[in-house]
């Protein structure tokens, strides 16, 4: 009865944090306050942590620790700016809310490897690519939270994974140069729209969980540096081969 008073109270109270937070040695410490003390440790110092989702951003956009919203893809463009909406989407309980200027991603493709399984709780991720200035958040630049999946930091450290840090909801994959959005979160308003964003092929296919015989080029690993695999168009399989006959010659053609 106690731990979970002690739980409650715990979830519905917000605390500051610091960097120099450690467990107490002057007594004994007990399961609950070494979650306390933990969850201290692994945010950032001078944030504000709350149990209820909060990533721990207070919403400033000054000092080092915030430059990150200056710069794109979460700089915001003003109403002076010339960004044109052509698409808006949102995360699931629409703390985060975008905008997109682009007609069409620069690619789209289905994503079969099996850490985009495990994050995305589903069979593939849908994703296609922007330019970083392609996007302008209009709410919840507080509310984002990031996950890097290498090292398993929730540190701002490219290339990460956004999300939502309320519903969870993931926003989209960010990397050195381009962004990973997931069409899902747009608003389509026509099959027009919904079409400019069908994919151009299958990564990480022998990974699958299930077949999807749709006629698209389908990639053991990476596309275009894998290999093509079954139900893959044989135009596409014979324009590879001799783009590698190619490459191969030109090295032989050095080496000689």
């Amino acid at each position: 009865m106690a731990l979970r008073f002690a739980t409650a109270r715990l979830a519905s109270t917000s605390f500051t944090l610091s960097a120099t937070s450690s467990l107490p040695t002057s007594r004994p410490v007990s399961r609950l306050n070494q979650l306390f003390f933990h969850t201290q440790q692994i945010n950032m110092s001078g944030a504000t942590y709350n149990a209820n989702g909060d990533n721990g951003d207070l919403g400033s956009t000054e000092g080092e620790l915030n430059q990150w919203k200056h710069r794109p893809p979460y700089r915001v463009h003003d109403d002076t700016s010339d960004f044109k909406v052509r698409y808006e989407g949102s995360c699931h309980c629409g703390k985060i809310q975008y905008q997109l200027s682009r007609e069409k991603p620069l690619d789209a493709k289905y994503c079969h490897c099996t850490t985009c399984q495990k994050i995305h709780g589903s069979p593939f991720q849908w994703s296609a690519i922007f330019h970083k200035d392609d996007i302008n958040f209009t709410h919840g630049h507080h509310d984002l939270g990031w996950y890097e999946s290498s090292e398993k930091t929730c540190v701002h450290k490219l290339p990460c994974k956004v999300s939502c840090a309320y519903c969870r909801t993931p926003i989209m994959d960010e990397g050195r140069n381009m962004i990973l959005l997931f069409p899902t979160l747009i608003n389509f308003k026509s099959p027009e729209d919904r079409k400019n964003f069908d994919i151009s092929c299958h990564m990480f296919y022998t990974r699958r969980v299930l077949d999807i015989p749709d006629g698209k080029p389908k990639w053991t690993g990476i596309n275009n540096e894998s290999d093509l695999i079954e139900d893959s168009p044989q135009e596409a399989v014979n324009e590879l081969k001799r783009k590698r006959q190619d490459e191969q010659d030109k090295q032989n053609d050095g080496n000689s």
